[in-house]
């Protein structure tokens, strides 16, 4: 049994630290092959999509690792928890509107960016925060909070935001989220709650899970997006790319304005930065045209490599001022 768990622990280990550089095969393979993941993309498991699926799942594990500590720096920490929620849903959103004006976006990719820029924090930017030195605690608060929060605020605000563009289903966004989100992750506080003592001695284990989850919700976004992804792609990246250092730049400033320390202003930064890309390809199909999930598949591989680079930033293993990069490793 140990040496069973101490292979998941050295695969768990090589799946953080290489995250990165699976993202980057994972998207160009989906390109050039997209056969696999386009087959996988039509599969219905109990009605439901791969893509709602993979969320589902990546949701259960996020309840199965939350404990006592991750409620509680909520009710010790609400001003910080507060600060970060709100630049989340008012900066992100709201960037996105007026990327998607200055650009001129076509109606389709305009509706996808801004209702990208309404998801709440995705997982991946817990695991960025740690590796950046962050304060942890605040990026898990943020996230969760987000979250439970999302299936009132991304519907609202996507309604008011990209109305003009397309009909909004408010309440099937509603509907949506609480599907893929709300309901797995009581799942998953249900079942730590009854096996807890088993389950926080594989916490480690488990977060193999939702990486594995991502790549494969990455290639099933890249896939049949394939040809709009090369028609359009430069402007496109640019623009997501924008979005997402925007998130990074003026959560940061946020956190300097509040006079946060250091840990709090990085964890800031990231969490606002990186969007739940995932749901919103997921909420996307509701608007029946496949370009409308463009910005969140881009957005898919862009977070994952400007998370990590930005928390390897923050860590000192990127240093511009010795024009180098160090030998120290960081693994989670």
């Amino acid at each position: 049994m140990r040496e069973e768990r101490n292979f998941f622990y050295r695969v768990s280990e090589f799946l953080g630290r290489y995250f990165v550089a699976l993202v980057v095969i994972i998207a160009c393979f989906a390109l050039i092959v997209p056969n696999p993941f386009l087959i996988l993309g039509k599969m219905r498991f109990v009605g439901q999509s791969l893509v709602s699926l993979c969320l589902g799942i990546i949701m259960f594990v996020m309840g199965l690792t939350l404990n006592k500590r991750d409620f509680q720096v909520v009710l010790t920490n609400p001003r910080d928890i507060f600060i970060g929620c709100l630049a989340q849903f008012t900066i992100m959103p709201l960037g996105a509107f007026f990327l998607a004006k200055i650009f001129n976006l076509p109606s389709e990719l305009a509706v996808g960016l801004v209702l990208l820029g309404t998801c709440p924090g995705g997982t991946a930017s817990n695991v960025m925060t740690y590796l950046a030195k962050g304060d942890v605690a605040l990026s898990i608060g943020m996230t969760t909070v987000s979250t439970i929060l999302a299936p009132i605020l991304t519907p609202l605000l996507t309604y008011l935001l990209a109305g003009q563009w397309v009909d909004i289903n408010v309440t099937l966004m509603v509907l949506d989220i609480i599907k893929v989100v709300i309901i797995p992750i009581i799942l998953g506080l249900i079942f730590h709650k009854i096996f807890k003592e088993k389950i926080e001695k594989i916490t480690k284990v488990l977060v193999i899970i939702p990486i594995l989850t991502i790549l494969l919700v990455m290639g099933v976004c890249v896939a049949p997006n394939r040809t709009n992804l090369i028609n359009s792609g430069i402007i496109l990246i640019l623009v997501v790319c924008l979005h997402n250092w925007l998130g990074f730049i003026m959560g940061y400033l946020v956190g300097k304005l509040t006079k946060m320390n250091e840990s709090k202003k990085r964890a800031l930064a990231i969490e606002v930065g990186l969007q739940n890309s995932g749901l919103a390809v997921g909420l996307s199909a509701q608007f029946g045209n496949p370009i409308c999930a463009l910005p969140a598949a881009i957005a898919t591989v862009i977070h994952q490599i400007s998370g990590s680079f930005l928390a390897n930033l923050f860590s000192g293993n990127i240093s511009f001022t010795k024009l180098k990069i160090s030998k120290k490793v960081v693994s989670n």
